[in-house]
């Protein structure tokens, strides 16, 4: 016990051990707080009847957009060929499968009772966009975690203590095109329809527009890949166990600014077609955006700095050939697709208009989060934080040597393994 402590100590005082003991205080606080919250209910939050999804959907909403980058990248590399970017897809797919768990604890703490989410696989409710994104969302994490295995396949003590089983979770890996097709039709059909569960709610007049499913799936493939590069690039310049090849990631932003030129002309649009006429409810809503409280998150956090600065970086050849105005440009597009996601969802509370016959009457909701909010969506955050940075460790994920030909070669020392 002596000695087990002794190592503990000497390994805290790393620079690994301090960061594992960040975010270890972090899930510590988190899980105290979502005991509270199963213990005493959402009462003890600052969510409302009018404010009913606050932090923890951003952090949903969030999460499952900085995802996309694994069904975006997986698509473009085993459905059409580009294959260079391969190490880039597996680091994307290992990001998705953290940030769809994050997704799903978030809402573990939201929707109240938890305890009930097997009734949408048995009650089945066609006609419900929740109930559509919510089978996508249940399917794309098996898909991942599908995806996901010949990553868990490398695994050293896996493949030493139990390599029969490494060596099945590796060949997962020959289906990776078809896992590629299936992944691509569900998380599409999830990132859009997320957009479109907002879009359908005649109730908060600044959601009621066809154009939110085409919104919310452009900004997650850019973010999702935005946050992949990022993370990449971090990772090498903090650890040696990362390995990155600098030209795919040059290559790949290069591609990502003129995503960004497609979503700023949706973004533009949408923002343009609202000031048109004065319509009740999202008038009042789109001022509370443009120049209420939302202001400074939406023109410096969405517009300025969260899509046209990093634009201009990532097309400009000077700046995005720098590795440090690249990742500053990744980093700021990460930070306006979450300014989108949090802006879009609080703003359709914060304007409510009565439908009571007569004049319609505009009333103004407030939502600050609670300190429990707050405790259990960092650690939510921790967790992918720590989930990520155990990849980089011990799974090579941000490995840019791995090939389909490194896969093979994994296998067959596998099967070697298991033969003897």
């Amino acid at each position: 016990m002596k000695t087990i402590i002794k190592t503990i100590r000497e390994n805290i005082k790393t620079p690994w051990g301090m960061w594992l003991a960040f975010l270890g205080t972090l899930l510590a606080t988190a899980l105290a707080a979502g005991l509270s919250v199963f213990w005493f209910g959402l009462s003890i939050t600052n969510l409302t009847d009018i404010v009913p999804w606050g932090l923890w959907i951003t952090i949903d909403l969030s999460s499952i957009a900085m995802s996309a980058g694994a069904f975006s990248l997986c698509a473009g590399v085993y459905l059409f060929g580009l294959k260079r970017y391969e190490p880039i897809a597996r680091t994307a797919t290992f990001v998705g499968l953290i940030g769809y768990t994050m997704a799903m604890l978030s809402l573990v703490l939201d929707i109240g009772r938890p305890d009930r989410f097997w009734k949408a696989l048995v009650f089945w409710n066609t006609h419900s966009l929740m109930w559509e994104v919510t089978m996508c969302v249940m399917l794309y994490l098996t898909v991942l975690v599908f995806e996901a295995m010949p990553i868990f396949a490398t695994f050293e003590w896996l493949r030493g203590k139990y390599p029969r089983l490494a060596q099945k979770m590796e060949r997962v890996h020959h289906y990776a095109p078809v896992l590629a097709i299936i992944g691509l039709g569900l998380s599409s059909l999830h990132q859009s329809s997320l957009g479109a569960m907002y879009g359908v709610i005649k109730a908060r007049p600044i959601w009621y527009k066809p154009e939110m499913a085409v919104l919310f799936m452009f900004s997650a493939i850019v973010g999702g890949i935005a946050l992949t590069l990022l993370a990449s690039m971090l990772s090498a310049r903090l650890t040696s166990k990362a390995k990155v090849n600098d030209i795919l990631i040059e290559r790949a932003a290069h591609f990502l600014g003129y995503l960004m030129i497609g979503y700023l002309y949706w973004r533009f649009w949408d923002w343009l077609a609202q000031t048109y006429t004065y319509e009740p409810g999202r008038t009042e809503a789109f001022e509370i955006l443009t120049k209420g409280t939302l202001s400074f998150n939406f023109w410096f956090g969405e517009m300025i700095f969260g899509a046209l600065l990093p634009t201009f970086i990532l097309l400009y050849q000077p700046m995005r050939y720098s590795p440090l105005w690249r990742m500053l440009a990744l980093a700021m597009i990460v930070g306006g697709v979450v300014a989108f996601r949090f802006d879009t969802n609080m703003v359709g509370f914060l304007a409510v208009i009565s439908y009571l016959p007569g004049e319609a009457l505009i009333s103004y909701a407030h939502y600050t989060p609670s300190l429990v909010e707050w405790a259990a969506g960092l650690g939510i955050i921790a967790y992918g934080l720590l989930a990520f940075s155990l990849g980089v460790k011990y799974l090579r994920v941000v490995d840019h040597r791995l090939t389909s030909e490194s896969h093979e070669a994994v296998r067959v020392t596998t099967d070697e393994a298991v033969k003897a």
